[in-house]
């Protein structure tokens, strides 16, 4: 099992596939990714769950991604 990150304050048009090429670059492995959405509009909530394949990966993503803005 890996170690899962919470990612917040996401636009609205942000897609998994997005987060997936985002947080696998510099060959850090993800082995899931899981946009939360609105059970009644089927519409994103704003924020999703990253599970990395390793503690080592996941910090290094929250090292370099902290900050980042993504489809703004």
């Amino acid at each position: 099992m890996g170690t899962r990150l919470y990612v917040g304050n996401l636009n609205y048009d942000t897609n998994e596939d997005g987060l997936r090429s985002l947080f696998s670059e510099d060959g850090r492995t993800v082995t899931d990714v899981h946009l939360v959405l609105d059970r009644d509009t089927g519409r994103p909530r704003g924020f999703a769950f990253v599970e990395m394949g390793s503690a080592s990966d996941a910090q290094a993503a929250i090292d370099t991604l902290d900050g980042h803005m993504l489809d703004g």
